[in-house]
């Protein structure tokens, strides 16, 4: 199962440097049932690009907890066995767990498939929208705005070799 894990870059850099995600279990989105019934389509890859969406929407809460992280959304897809990863049944149509998965624990960074990041000219924009997420969570319509404005800038496609390069 594919699933897609939320980190900012920080986190990455611990990860290449421990060869694996974890400790777990590990919060990730991965094509969930809910995530089929919320987006009505068949077709898996648009399901997966949601997924990939809702784990940099969750990205994007790890920059705004962490003040001194760079302000670049992190998320690493990995492939893990089916029986690895659960969903919790009693959040499953909560719009806000929409796609949540646990995987129960660390992952080797060798299962990655792929690593998806912001590129540099989007860190103004995410920096803002880091900053207005508590506002916007509390129904601020200004903020809401600037929070959805992360989302205007799509996530670059990156082979696992690169991870260096994008540290470095």
């Amino acid at each position: 199962m594919r699933v897609y894990v939320p980190l900012t870059l920080s986190g990455l850099a611990e990860a290449h440097k421990n060869g694996e995600l974890g400790p777990g279990p590990l919060d990730a989105y991965a094509v969930t049932p809910a995530l089929r019934e919320w987006y009505v389509s068949d077709d898996i890859e648009e399901l997966e690009y949601a997924a990939l969406g809702r784990a940099a929407q969750a990205s994007l809460r790890l920059l705004a907890g962490h003040p001194e992280a760079a302000r670049r959304r992190v998320v690493v897809a990995v492939d893990v066995p089916d029986g690895a990863v659960v969903a919790d049944p009693d959040r499953g149509l909560d719009p806000s767990a929409l796609g949540e998965v646990r995987v129960a624990g660390p992952v080797p960074l060798s299962k990655a498939a792929a690593v998806h990041v912001d590129a540099d000219d989007a860190e103004a924009d995410i920096a803002a929208a880091a900053a207005a997420l508590g506002a916007a969570d509390q129904g601020d319509d200004d903020a809401r705005f600037t929070v959805d404005g992360a989302e205007d800038h799509d996530l670059m496609w990156f082979g696992v070799q690169e991870i260096p390069q994008l540290l470095g």
